[in-house]
């Protein structure tokens, strides 16, 4: 793969991840969004809350900053707000996407070899891209599987449905 398509598939990802997400969440009631299956498990209001805080630290001023951010709270993108705000929570998230689509309109061929910093630690544009798109997906994947668990049965997949059982030839 070239670096061209390398930069076309990455867009392609992230918007796959966001698409799978909002495609989830817009299956489950927002009243539903601070249930956690488990007390040490994320609710999908502190995924949104920790990806879009994720986001913005990371990809704001991406060539020129550390990807943590000194403003950052990240302890606190995993705690349900005592009077959550389903407006609020979507704005941040919009913000987060719009942040991270943003940057990656900026990054040209040439700079995939350049340095960035998340951390304190050095990586390539390269790395630094792969490192966000498997942390994303990771993440979407745990918004998509609490969805199914919260909404059951009428949860209907984003993917290529399972063929029932009658179908199939035994």
């Amino acid at each position: 793969m070239n670096a061209e398509n390398y930069l076309t598939d990455v867009k392609k990802r992230f918007l796959e991840a966001r698409s799978q997400c909002d495609r989830a969440l817009a299956q489950v009631d927002s009243s539903l969004w601070t249930q956690r299956p488990h007390p040490e498990s994320n609710s999908l209001a502190t995924l949104m809350q920790h990806l879009a805080g994720n986001m913005l630290s990371r990809w704001s001023d991406f060539f020129a900053s550390d990807g943590e951010k000194a403003t950052r709270d990240r302890d606190a993108e995993f705690e349900d707000p005592a009077v959550p705000s389903v407006e609020a929570l979507r704005e941040r998230w919009e913000a987060g996407w719009r942040c991270l689509f943003d940057a990656l309109d900026t990054i040209r061929v040439e700079d995939l070899d350049r340095v960035v910093t998340i951390r304190s630690q050095p990586h390539t544009v390269v790395e630094a891209l792969d490192r966000q798109m498997t942390h994303y997906a990771y993440h979407a994947g745990q918004i998509v599987f609490l969805a199914k668990l919260l909404v059951g049965e009428s949860f209907a997949t984003l993917t290529i449905p399972r063929k029932r059982r009658e179908n199939r030839p035994l």
